[in-house]
């Protein structure tokens, strides 16, 4: 068998690259996720490598990575992108409990889902439930451009809580494995946000103040790299690793609210402006080829023959009925109105991806099909891609009905 050599591998990374900006084209035209291309991408891909006789690399390893490095870039693009306003309280709340209780409920029925199918106990359910009841905001920030800007900002605050929340929640579980009781596991928690909080701000302000008085140009990436580090030196500690990064985000894009009275002496605003909307471009395209390799290596590493099975399809249709259902009852009970696509906008990518290969060695379950993970991120995309069609096309009949209106009127 043949292996790639260097100039093969930098020509197929380029098109990679071109062919994902084409998927990002097609994708605000014609409301279809670019990562749901991007995984078919990686697919064709691996067909292609095995029809050649080339021999198929394990790119595993390269997918942690790259999977660890995205979340990253994906909550700081989404945090950067949030104002705390004072009229956003609502939507900020909203967006919060939403995440927080479909989580648990979602996690909560899928780890009995999983006790049957694995024969596991209850703890081990959840370890494996939590990634698939996270949303994925990697694929949900960059899909809801064409909604309207309330829905539109809902769906960013709630993927990036429940990013947030299902991350605490898995290494809570993984820590409470170690811990006697309840009310010592509850301990740990409450100390583990509270360190991650203090943590969050001192570092953000360091870097903030530190990072206004460089003046050379060579500091953006400079600054990726430290929030990158303390990304991966709190993970060592089990702290909420992930806060850090949202934290120095918001702080950095509502510097206004976090800098008031006396402290805006020691903030550089026309210096700080430049550097948010500089440092603001290299995380969105920093984020869109992470975001790309990911999902291509992902659909490469995959295995199609896992979906010939059965039970996987019949598990995967319940988790999925689990996920949807809840997700209607909360909206329709809390919300009521306007719920549409709403209720079809939660796929499960990245984060599901990361946080499964995050799952210790000792703690794995062999018996456990991977096809079910992959089912049930696929059908999720696809839902939500449908449902953003259908918005799209009624949203168009409607604007036409508006001109019609008009020029009758006039």
């Amino acid at each position: 068998m043949e292996h790639f050599d260097s100039n093969g591998l930098v020509i197929i990374g380029s098109l990679i690259i071109i062919i994902s900006y084409l998927f990002n084209l097609a994708a605000s035209r014609y409301s279809i996720p670019s990562v749901l291309l991007l995984i078919v991408l990686g697919i064709a891909l691996k067909g292609l490598v095995s029809a050649t006789g080339m021999l198929s690399p394990d790119l595993t390893p390269i997918l942690e990575v790259l999977g660890t490095i995205g979340l990253i870039m994906i909550v700081l693009e989404a945090s950067l992108d949030l104002e705390l306003e004072r009229g956003k309280r609502k939507v900020i709340g909203r967006a919060f409990f939403t995440s927080l209780v479909t989580l648990f409920l979602s996690a909560i029925l899928i780890a009995g889902v999983m006790t049957i199918y694995l024969k596991v106990d209850l703890t081990t359910g959840l370890l494996y439930a939590v990634p698939l009841s996270i949303m994925s905001s990697a694929i949900i920030i960059p899909s809801v451009s064409t909604l309207q800007s309330s829905k539109r900002e809902q769906m960013i605050y709630e993927s990036t809580f429940s990013d947030i929340l299902g991350i605490m929640l898995f290494y809570f579980l993984i820590s409470s494995l170690e811990a006697e009781s309840i009310g010592e596991m509850s301990l740990d928690a409450l100390l583990n946000l509270s360190l991650t909080v203090l943590v969050s701000l001192a570092a953000s302000y360091f870097l903030i103040f530190l990072f206004q008085k460089i003046r050379t140009e060579l500091k953006l990436f400079l600054l990726i790299a430290v929030l990158i580090f303390l990304f991966a030196i709190s993970k060592m500690f089990h702290l909420s690793s992930l806060l850090i990064i949202l934290v120095f985000g918001l702080i950095l894009s509502n510097r206004q609210i976090f800098f008031p009275g006396k402290m805006k002496k020691f903030l550089d605003e026309e210096h700080m402006s430049t550097i948010f909307d500089n440092f603001k471009m290299i995380t969105l395209e920093s984020s869109f080829v992470v975001r790309t390799f990911f999902f291509v290596i992902f659909g490469f590493t995959i295995l199609l023959t896992s979906l010939l099975d059965l039970k996987v399809w019949l598990v995967s249709i319940l988790i999925l009925g689990l996920l949807y259902g809840i997700r209607f009852a909360w909206f329709r009970v809390v919300f009521r109105k306007d719920i549409y696509p709403d209720i079809w906008m939660a796929p499960r990518g990245l984060i599901t991806i990361l946080l499964y290969y995050s799952i210790p060695e000792a703690l794995a379950v062999p018996e456990f099909n991977e096809g079910v993970l992959l089912l049930v991120i696929l059908a999720s995309s696809i839902i939500m891609a449908v449902s953003l069609i259908k918005y799209r096309k009624s949203g168009l009949r409607k604007a036409d009905f508006e001109v019609s209106a008009t020029a009758t009127e006039d």
